[in-house]
């Protein structure tokens, strides 16, 4: 069973929550000797891929390059490179699904593998074979690779 994240319209995501959530993403795959690779869709599948390659001990690691969106807008799916494998015996491994047109994209690509994310959202979720937490539709995943740690001022020296 997954878990649901709470309705917020931003979901912050430490290293060290992401790195627990794709552990225990990894323990739902194992046995792992049915698997014989991993593909990670570039960018975000990227870090997670290689957690779950480190604890099921998977070394060939592909990867399918797609870009349809980035923060300040979304665009068609355009397929940058494409993997040497129809998916056969192989995880697609991604951060978030979100509305499923990365997912569906990819995955007549690769209609063989076995397609996880760590995040799914509701519009996606129906694309993913599994997934760990559930976040609502309207939030914005803030992934740790997308941040920076800054000071913050104690409240009674704010001035705003």
């Amino acid at each position: 069973m997954s878990e649901t994240f709470s309705t917020h319209e931003k979901f912050f995501v430490s290293w060290e929550e992401l790195h627990r959530d794709t552990r225990r993403l990894a323990q739902r795959l194992l046995p792992a000797e049915q698997w014989d690779g991993a593909i990670a869709i570039t960018r975000g599948g990227l870090i997670p891929a290689a957690i779950i390659a480190r604890e099921l001990n998977i070394r060939l690691i592909d990867t399918i390059c797609i870009k349809t969106y980035d923060y300040q807008e979304r665009g068609d799916s355009e397929i940058i490179k494409k993997c040497n494998s129809d998916g056969t015996r192989m995880l697609l491994i991604d951060d978030l699904v979100d509305t499923g047109k990365t997912a569906r994209a990819v995955k007549a690509v690769v209609p063989n593998a076995r397609f996880v994310t760590v995040y799914a959202k509701p519009e996606g979720r129906q694309e993913v074979d599994d997934f760990i937490k559930e976040v609502p539709q309207d939030t914005w995943i803030n992934f740790p690779w997308d941040m920076e740690l800054n000071y913050s001022s104690p409240l009674v020296d704010r001035k705003d």
